[in-house]
């Protein structure tokens, strides 16, 4: 179901209201239940980038991640609003994101093949650390003998990295490139 010309600018309105008040991403699913009867899922996209539109000269956006649609500082005024609440945010050390990139590249995967890639034990603290940040999960497990659990990543990464799919992760040779030969990054 679409709307009438005359209830768009109420549609809108109430598309706004639900976005900035939800602490996480809404999909379109649930933004269409908040209409009676309920809009079709392409009328809600189209309010939805009417609205990303309108929202452009301000400092707020409305972008689409992989969970849903959010509204968000521009990241042009990040780093000012960061002052405002000084807590630094968690640092992770060198095999954490290594062994998150090559879940997020590689996945799904399993801790042998994250120790082959990376020519080391992964420590147990490692995965932990990523699961509770709710970044990777287990996915379910290689039928291979002991069934090694199968880890790829979640819908809060792409969230947090501000993607809608991995197919937005930076190719893979632009980041050993950058690691390589830094000067030039």
């Amino acid at each position: 179901m679409s709307l009438p010309d005359s209830e768009i600018p109420a549609a809108k309105q109430l598309l706004e209201a639900a976005l900035l008040s939800s602490p996480e991403p809404v999909t379109v699913a649930e933004l269409r239940r908040l209409f009676e009867p309920e809009l079709s899922a392409d009328a809600v996209r189209r309010l939805l980038e009417e609205l990303q539109q309108e929202w452009q000269p301000r400092a707020i956006e409305l972008v689409q991640v992989a969970s849903g649609w959010r509204f968000q500082t521009r990241p042009v005024f990040q780093e000012k609003i960061a002052r405002m609440n000084p807590e630094k945010p968690p640092r992770y050390s060198r095999a954490v994101m290594e062994t998150l990139a090559i879940i997020a590249y590689r996945q799904p995967v399993t801790r042998g093949d994250i120790e082959e890639i990376r020519g080391v034990a992964v420590a147990s603290t490692v995965l932990r650390t990523l699961e509770a940040r709710g970044w990777i999960e287990v996915l379910g497990h290689r039928e291979v003998p002991g069934r090694p659990a199968l880890y790829g990543t979640t819908a809060t990464l792409l969230d947090d990295l501000n993607l809608r799919s991995l197919q937005e992760l930076p190719p893979l040779m632009l980041l050993t490139d950058d690691i390589t030969h830094p000067e030039t990054a």
